[in-house]
């Protein structure tokens, strides 16, 4: 029986957030650490001045160190905030946490009050997603609003994940978006996409 894209999308969330259960909260904070001092190597994000970042939920790896660090040594942070009345995510500068609060999905974002910052002039994304593949292919939890945002972002766009995020081969639709690179605690992935 052929499944469907869709339906290739729907197993193998199941099958990662199944492989997710598998590890600890101590398992993914010595793997976020891992993640972030790899990131912290490689000369793309050395030379990036204005880095888009996401708030990390409890399945995915911390990269709050690094929101940290940028924020210290000068870099333009943004975070994506959801806009209800166009339904999609824009990106806002912060110039600190606590310009952080709860955002629509439950999930920090910058508040209203923080500057716009046009998705092209960004040099850098850190990307969430359920599993990514080394041609750059992300799966996402379904609604399209990241690959939406990531169409209009003109820098290198960077796929956060843990090692058993990285599949073989994410099924992918025409609007889904292709990343220029996977960052995992053990690996520094360059896609072929």
């Amino acid at each position: 029986m052929n499944l469907t894209i869709s339906e290739q999308k729907t197993a193998l969330r199941r099958d990662v957030r199944e492989r997710s259960q598998r590890f600890s909260a101590e398992a993914r904070a010595t793997d976020s650490a891992r993640l972030c001092a790899q990131l912290r190597a490689q000369p793309v994000w050395l030379a990036a001045r204005r880095v888009l970042f996401f708030s990390s939920t409890p399945e995915e790896p911390d990269i709050r160190p690094l929101l940290d660090e940028a924020l210290a040594s000068g870099k333009t942070v943004a975070l994506p905030r959801f806009d209800s009345t166009r339904r999609e995510y824009e990106a806002r500068q912060i110039t600190s946490l606590t310009d952080l609060g709860p955002g629509h999905f439950g999930i920090a974002e910058p508040g209203a009050v923080c500057p716009l910052i046009e998705l092209n002039l960004l040099d850098f994304a850190l990307v969430p997603g359920v599993a990514f593949d080394a041609a750059g292919r992300r799966l996402g939890r379904g609604k399209g609003y990241f690959d939406r945002l990531l169409a209009h972002v003109c820098g290198h766009t960077c796929g956060v994940a843990f090692d058993w995020q990285v599949v073989a081969i994410v099924p992918v639709e025409p609007h889904d978006v292709h990343l220029n690179s996977i960052l995992t605690p053990s690996r520094w992935i360059r896609c072929a996409g």
